[in-house]
């Protein structure tokens, strides 16, 4: 197994906005757990704010500044927290997923991010409009393989749930397509990811408007992530994200089962 590399320092600006809410709260006498509830944020969401790992809200800030009487000093700071790095994906899908305890993906047409090898994340980088320069290629396709690292984390869970059509998609050719099919077969062995294919031809399906991705964070907060044309969301509404759940538990049963998944996979490569 391959180790992840590296991963780049969030922003200063995170960490500083961050510390200034701890090193405020602290004096003001205000618990992490108090920050919380007021402000509506799980305990471990204020936690990862205040260290940096996560860039604090305005709507975390302005409240403890009230919680802490700091007369608007604290939240003045937050014209300087700076965006998150850019992404393909919408602002803090790269945090929830790096922290995520559990990921449940379902994909249409593509295989996941992922379980993508350099060649087929290349070739859909290649595709991308407006179109990217090489080096905006080669770091995108970087930033993807080094996300693949939370995949040999042992205690996180991986379940993904792939439409058939995924599978034969060509993208690439035969060849780049060959080692992608074995990269699914490969990765569905370890025990802590688990791969499912839908067959196609089955009509109606919960999931058939497109894409989607449940996570569950360390302290239990659940959002879903939805990607379109030209837009991406992430949401922590219950009735969204429990509406997804169910749609998940449901296209799960009406999938292959590991095996079966794995034995269809297997039929696609040999016709490729």
């Amino acid at each position: 197994m391959t180790k992840t590399g590296s991963k780049p320092e969030n922003p200063i600006s995170w960490r500083y906005a961050g510390d200034q809410m701890m090193q405020w709260r602290r004096m003001a006498g205000v618990s992490r757990e108090e920050l919380a509830a007021e402000s509506n944020y799980q305990v471990e969401s204020i936690k990862s704010m205040e260290q940096g790992r996560r860039a604090p809200t305005y709507r975390a800030m302005e409240v403890a500044d009230k919680l802490c009487r700091a007369n608007g000093l604290l939240l003045s700071g937050y014209q300087y927290v700076t965006p998150e790095p850019p992404s393909l994906r919408a602002p803090g899908y790269t945090t929830a997923e790096s922290e995520a305890v559990a990921l449940q993906e379902f994909e249409l047409i593509l295989i996941p991010g992922l379980l993508q090898t350099e060649e087929y994340a290349r070739t859909l980088m290649r595709g991308y409009i407006p179109l990217m320069t090489d080096e905006e290629i080669e770091k995108w396709v970087a930033q993807r393989i080094d996300r693949q690292g939370r995949l040999q984390e042992p205690t996180a869970l991986f379940h993904f749930i792939l439409h058939e059509p995924a599978l034969r998609s060509m993208i690439g050719g035969g060849k780049v397509m060959r080692k992608q099919l074995q990269r699914l077969l490969d990765t569905g062995e370890q025990h802590n990811v688990f791969i499912q294919v839908l067959p196609a031809g089955q009509g109606y399906f919960p999931g058939v408007a497109g894409p989607f991705t449940l996570l569950e964070g360390p302290d239990g907060e659940r959002l879903v992530y939805e990607e379109g044309q030209d837009t991406a969301s992430l949401d922590a509404t219950r009735k969204r994200v429990d509406a997804l759940t169910k749609a998940f538990t449901v296209l799960g049963m009406q999938a292959l089962s590991e095996e079966e998944s794995r034995e269809r996979i297997r039929e696609v490569m040999e016709g490729l």
